[in-house]
């Protein structure tokens, strides 16, 4: 009769050192004093904006604020429960993004909208985002506020599309655009091409975001190029050959670079931001890339 409570006492503990050996394969990056990241602040844009650099009233340039010039707290740290939570006010347009680059990566965190909206989006969906494989200087597109890289997007309703920021490019299982509609991710369907001049958008497959105060699950899969947006244990998009063109018409791949999380005019925070190194694609995934 003993046997049985040594079987269990020994499952408990076998089970116990795999959990303890699965976590040690995560990094965590986000603590109280953001000691891993650096931040970028370009402008506190208004309505009407137009991909010009703002002007002062005299009409002369105005600089963007530059990096780790965060005088205002618009990327802070609070606690809340066990562990520090990312607050991201949203007032200035920007991002913060680790000093460290990656390649070939499984990177989980969760968010959780705020309440307050900002010029020029304050009647519009709250708005932020993951834009990986991240290169290059900071404002390098339209907002002037990020580095040329490839979206998630983190947004009401839209959680998981695609963007292309600056000249990426990138090939997504979608369904073809026609007319204003817009390419729909679907990972049955053959892949098109997105960048700059053609497709830059792509909506996700479906809605998988939690209700509103509540968090949110994302993680992002990056591996050799290819990429998964996943949002609560949904595949929302299978994209792959992640590359940027030049001015004479080359491609270049895109597939190391910095991680960066937007500030875009919505009070967001994040939580239980981990990466990890990969090998190969996670077992259950490499399919979805089959031709």
């Amino acid at each position: 009769m003993k046997l049985i409570p040594t079987l269990w006492t020994c499952l408990s503990i076998f089970l116990t050192l795999q959990a303890t050996a699965q976590s040690r394969d995560w990094t965590p990056l986000l603590d109280k004093n953001l000691t891993q990241w650096e931040t970028y602040l370009s402008y506190a844009h208004k309505v009407g904006y137009n991909g010009k650099i703002p002007t002062d009233a005299a009409g002369s340039p105005v600089q963007p604020i530059g990096y780790n010039k965060d005088e205002t707290g618009v990327f802070s740290v609070i606690r809340e429960g066990s562990g520090p939570v990312l607050r991201i006010s949203g007032t200035t347009y920007g991002c913060l993004f680790p000093r460290q680059t990656y390649e070939n990566y499984h990177l989980t965190l969760q968010v959780k909208w705020g309440k307050q909206k900002h010029d020029p989006r304050k009647n519009q969906l709250r708005d932020s985002g993951i834009l990986y494989h991240s290169i290059g200087p900071a404002g390098a597109e339209y907002w002037r506020s990020w580095m040329l890289s490839q979206e998630f997007q983190v947004m009401e309703g839209h959680m998981g599309d695609f963007w292309c920021q600056a000249n990426s490019a990138i090939d997504i299982r979608s369904f073809q655009s026609e007319g204003i509609m817009n390419r729909v991710a679907d990972e049955k369907q053959p892949y098109g091409t997105f960048k700059k001049g053609q497709d830059s958008y792509c909506m996700r497959s479906a809605n998988y975001e939690s209700p509103m105060g509540e968090w949110t699950t994302l993680e992002l899969i990056c591996f050799e190029g290819k990429s998964l947006h996943i949002v609560n244990g949904h595949v929302v998009m299978v994209l792959k050959d992640s590359r940027y063109t030049t001015a004479d018409g080359g491609e270049v791949a895109m597939r190391r670079g910095k991680i960066q999380l937007q500030s875009e005019a919505a009070e967001v925070f994040y939580r239980d931001i981990r990466i990890k190194p990969l090998t190969t694609l996670p077992q259950g995934y490499a399919g979805l890339f089959n031709e």
